[in-house]
């Protein structure tokens, strides 16, 4: 039946988003979405403007220059060499600061969006009683730093999604700029054939690096593990098996491993400066290296704040204060009126549990037998199931 309904869903609910209708967002996240959306349209609007008229003052100066080096008539002198390459550039960067603000707004506009998603995704799971997808040291945040964070929130949302326009902009335009340099120039003034030899080459050697720590990864399965426990297993046991020849093995790839850390080490810092400046609008994830994630203030007024509608909006506490109220509001009514009830007060209350038990004892004659008695005067419990049966006939 479940495989049914996910047959059903449309392609954009599968792969895109899948929305939810019996959950609500809090207005506070509607509302800063909205006014994100204003400001990111607003500072598109001014990085537009200036850019057109810093790439249009360039332009003018790049003419003047041109003008005032063919009025010189010296086609040796530093400015006529470098002209060309000056408009190159102008051309260039004017086309791809204009190209990556499209893609900039874009990115921007899905994070906003996502965002939304990602509150909803950490909502529910906080529901569920699920706290894994947090950092240890969250899980029981304090309650004035959570509540301090919910006034927060709405303020640096907006002013992150500001500033990450702004950074992934320009990063997006350094990319656009090497692309342009190593791809599309050299192809358009050299040919082809020459940019894709140089091209090989490169690829050459990343796939000589890539294959050798396949290869290691290979020769460990096959000839330095042990055999699997069941033939069932999806993988052999993690159990070293011919112990000497892995040590030569390992002796044999440490030179090869100090050349190719070095170049890892570079590229994991070019990973993290991506990586980071690119989810720096994300205020749902951390940019900081595990353990170090309270060193992120934008990260941690996100934990505050999703805690704060945790315990805010949990639908069985919800449910259980609803059901709590509505039980002493019925309490309180019943008080406000039992002066008018005889049942509620302690004398009626008495009178009428006396008056049921001599009905029951009337219709059942046989329970007087197995009342227990705590009256001083004995009395024959016989004598009166008799009379409470006369007093039955006679009615």
């Amino acid at each position: 039946m479940f495989y049914c309904r996910l047959v059903e869903k449309s392609w954009l609910r599968r792969k895109v988003y899948d929305w939810d209708p019996y959950f609500k967002f809090p207005n506070r996240m509607i509302g800063t979405s909205i006014i994100s959306l204003i400001g990111l349209y607003m500072i598109t609007l001014v990085d537009y403007s200036i850019s057109h008229h810093v790439f249009s003052t360039l332009a003018s100066l790049t003419d003047s220059l041109e003008e005032m080096t063919h009025s010189m008539n010296e086609t040796d002198n530093l400015f006529f060499t470098l002209l060309p390459y000056l408009e190159e550039f102008t051309h260039v960067t004017w086309n791809a600061w204009f190209a990556t603000t499209l893609f900039a707004s874009l990115t921007s506009v899905t994070y906003i969006f996502h965002v939304l998603a990602c509150y909803r995704k950490h909502i529910k799971r906080l529901w569920a009683g699920e706290k894994s997808f947090l950092p240890q040291r969250f899980h029981k945040p304090s309650s004035a730093v959570s509540v301090a964070a919910i006034t927060r929130y709405a303020g640096w949302q907006i002013a992150f999604t500001m500033w990450g326009y702004l950074i992934v902009h320009f990063v997006q335009f350094l990319f656009a700029l090497l692309f342009a340099y190593l791809v599309v120039l050299p192809i358009r003034n050299g040919g082809f054939l020459p940019w894709f030899s140089h091209l090989v080459v490169l690829l050459l050697t990343i796939f000589i690096v890539v294959g050798l720590v396949v290869l290691q990864i290979l020769l460990v399965r096959i000839f330095f593990l042990q055999d699997k426990l069941s033939p069932e297993d999806p993988e052999k046991p993690l159990a070293l098996n011919n112990r000497k020849a892995f040590h030569n093995f390992n002796y044999f790839f440490f030179f090869y491993n100090v050349i190719m850390g070095l170049s890892n080490c570079v590229l994991r810092l070019l990973n993290s400066c991506i990586v980071g400046t690119w989810l720096v609008s994300r205020i749902d994830r951390t940019i900081m290296q595990r353990g170090y994630e309270s060193m992120d203030p934008g990260y941690c007024t996100w934990i505050g704040m999703i805690m704060a509608d945790h315990h805010h909006s949990n639908p069985v506490m919800v449910c259980f204060c609803h059901l709590l109220l509505k039980h002493a509001l019925e309490r309180q009514r019943a008080n406000a009126y039992s002066q008018f009830d005889n049942a509620d007060c302690p004398v009626g209350g008495r009178v009428r549990v006396r008056w049921l038990l001599f009905y029951t004892l009337l219709k059942n004659p046989k329970l007087i037998l197995l009342r227990k008695r705590q009256s001083p005067i004995p009395q024959d419990p016989l004598v009166i199931a008799r009379v409470m049966t006369s007093m039955v006939k006679v009615t």
